[in-house]
């Protein structure tokens, strides 16, 4: 049957009429409200992940697709954000525990820093000296010596506290006493006391060459730096000071894809 093309407009035409005509016979609800500009939203968005297709504010499949893939992107980003402290935290304990086990293992750079250790913002003349803490339920206790420049950090890289010329006990050395987590056991006096947030710890110092000779900052330190638990006091461990100058070491996190399984380590 053909269609006459001039009838379907005409019955067009008379529909839309009704229709407007019946819209605007109905009766206006007791609530209805008229909209504020930029609070409905519109059919159309566009934005810098592309152009964004609604219906009555659902969006469509493919702009689902686009706003999901958006939010894993959104997320990476501030996993790295916020995760790369403890990726950083992570590659020092690893780099430091290569040379010994945690508490008893101080790393020293007798013959200064060189090019094969991957350290985070060192130089070649200061004379570092490092030691990863590792605290359980108990206080720990470090005993440490005059005129260097020290700082501890929790694995958040969060400050805990300065011993040395910045720190309580002035330059002269002291005995800290380091508390956990969670530490609430009676202090005893006669220490500096600082408490961190996390379990692990990194202690990183600096020593200072004497008339261009790094062994009076080495001497020193070997002669009074200690690591030890609180009970141990009266009978501390040995500690081991192992040289790393001219050795390769890595204490440096991804920065790949690899810095999210390092993360993910952590977790």
């Amino acid at each position: 049957m053909k269609i006459n093309h001039f009838l379907v407009i005409i019955l067009a035409i008379v529909a839309i009429t009704s229709l407007k005509s019946l819209a605007a016979d109905l009766p206006k609800m007791k609530m209805t409200t008229d909209m504020s500009s930029g609070i409905a939203i519109p059919d159309t968005l566009e934005t810098r992940i592309g152009t964004l297709n609604l219906f009555d504010g659902v969006p469509d499949k493919e702009t689902v697709k686009k706003i999901f893939e958006n939010l894993d992107f959104q997320r990476g980003v501030q996993a790295f954000i916020s995760g790369i402290q403890i990726a950083s935290m992570t590659g020092l304990r690893k780099g430091l525990l290569e040379f010994g086990p945690p508490n008893t293992t101080i790393v020293l750079f007798e013959n200064l820093m060189d090019s094969k250790a991957l350290w985070l913002t060192t130089n070649t003349t200061s004379v570092y000296m490092a030691a990863w803490l590792e605290l359980k339920d108990e206080a720990i206790v470090i005993e440490t010596p005059p005129d260097v420049l020290v700082i501890i950090d929790n694995h958040w890289f969060n400050y805990v506290v300065d011993f040395g010329r910045l720190g309580p006990d002035k330059g002269k050395g002291g005995k800290f006493l380091i508390l956990p987590p969670g530490h609430d056991d009676k202090i005893p006096e006669g220490y500096h006391v600082a408490r961190t947030q996390t379990y692990g710890n990194w202690v990183i110092w600096r020593g200072f060459q004497v008339n261009c000779d790094t062994k009076p900052a080495v001497d020193i330190t070997k002669k009074i730096f200690r690591i030890y638990p609180l009970s141990q006091k009266n009978n501390p461990p040995k500690m081991n000071f192992v040289n790393a100058s001219g050795k390769f070491n890595n204490t440096s996190h991804r920065m790949d894809y690899g810095i999210f399984e390092e993360i993910n380590e952590v977790v």
